[in-house]
């Protein structure tokens, strides 16, 4: 059945959800907050900036009003930067139902707080207003030039779950469904952290080895922030936890892992991120995720080490030598005093 689906953010990620949508059947709204950037697209007919080359479908509108984009849509799919995720949710309870559907394709925390996405909403819309986030292994480009992909859609509410995967599910495109919120969360912000931290090395000229020990210790990081937040295990194990942290780690259309190149190679922050010219959601995440680490006593060396080359002056390669000259201890199986 053909939905009204609002999608807010016309970034790269948020156009391709929107074409994924457009494609599926359903009548969607492309809501983007840069005037010029709206005209750009009703004019192009595709983003050109982000994704060239794939054509808006005709059942796919583009406006800058935002409470038009609201009032025509039965459920709201955000997909703007998690800096602006709580700015943009009072601004949409002018026009909203009063059986709001909001999904978010976001993948961060509130910097400010370090509170979940899911946190945000309930505290701006209200505990029972029913929430999904969508995480998993995805490059925009790939969605969008309708190449084999898979998802996780979570959601306490497992009739909304379900509707969103229907919602996106092609034979392109595989939606799975989960309840853990927090996992799926969890796994999508730190795998940005993780993935700086795996172009770095790949920046400093180190290979294969360094790069697979990095995605493991960084999935042991992972795993211990999850689970002391009320993760599941499973979660992190499957397409929004380790499949993403592969993804990002591995492949350079990954803004983050492209990022951490940079810095490996001994460019400046402010002008890799002026190269990059797009959101690098694991700049601002490694301070919220070092914080979460802190708080709850959780040990996560790797982005602890990231954190302080962006925020302290510390250079890769002091880092690396950070990481190699802790303290041996084993990977599991042996108890603290050896027996």
């Amino acid at each position: 059945m053909s939905k009204s689906v609002g999608v807010f953010g016309a970034g790269s990620w948020g156009t391709a959800l929107a074409l994924l949508l457009a494609r599926n059947g359903h009548k969607v709204t492309l809501w983007a907050r840069d005037a010029k950037h709206v005209t750009a697209l009703n004019a192009d007919r595709c983003n050109q900036r982000y994704l060239p080359g794939a054509m808006f479908p005709e059942n796919l509108f583009v406006t800058d009003n935002l409470d038009e984009a609201v009032r025509v849509s039965s459920i709201l799919l955000i997909a703007v930067p998690s800096h602006a995720f709580r700015d943009l949710l009072p601004k949409l309870l002018p026009e909203l139902s009063p059986t709001p559907k909001i999904a978010w394709a976001t993948k961060g925390l509130e910097c400010r707080s370090g509170k979940m996405l899911h946190q945000v909403v309930a505290e701006t819309l209200g505990p029972e207003t029913p929430a999904a986030v969508l995480s998993g292994p995805t490059f925009a480009g790939e969605v969008a030039n309708d190449l084999p992909t898979a998802i996780t859609v979570a959601s306490k509410s497992q009739a909304f779950a379900r509707e969103m995967a229907g919602l996106l599910h092609n034979p392109h495109f595989r939606a799975y469904t989960t309840d853990d919120v927090i996992g799926v969360q969890l796994g999508g912000a730190t795998k940005n952290v993780l993935a700086i931290a795996a172009g770095m090395a790949d920046g400093l000229g180190f290979a294969a080895n360094a790069r697979a020990a990095l995605i493991t210790r960084g999935l042991a990081e992972m795993m211990r922030l999850g689970l002391a937040l009320g993760g599941k295990p499973e979660t992190l194990m499957g397409l929004a936890g380790v499949g993403d942290l592969i993804l990002t780690c591995t492949d350079n259309q990954s803004r983050n892992r492209r990022f951490g190149l940079g810095l490996g190679k001994g460019l400046s922050k402010e002008l890799v991120i002026d190269q990059i010219g797009q959101e690098i959601e694991g700049v601002v995440t490694a301070g919220v995720i070092q914080r979460l680490a802190q708080t709850h006593g959780v040990d996560m060396p790797i982005t602890e080490q990231v954190y302080r080359i962006l925020n302290e002056g510390l250079s890769p390669m002091e880092a690396v030598r950070n990481l190699l000259l802790r303290e041996q201890k084993p990977e599991m199986g042996f108890s603290a005093d050896g027996e």
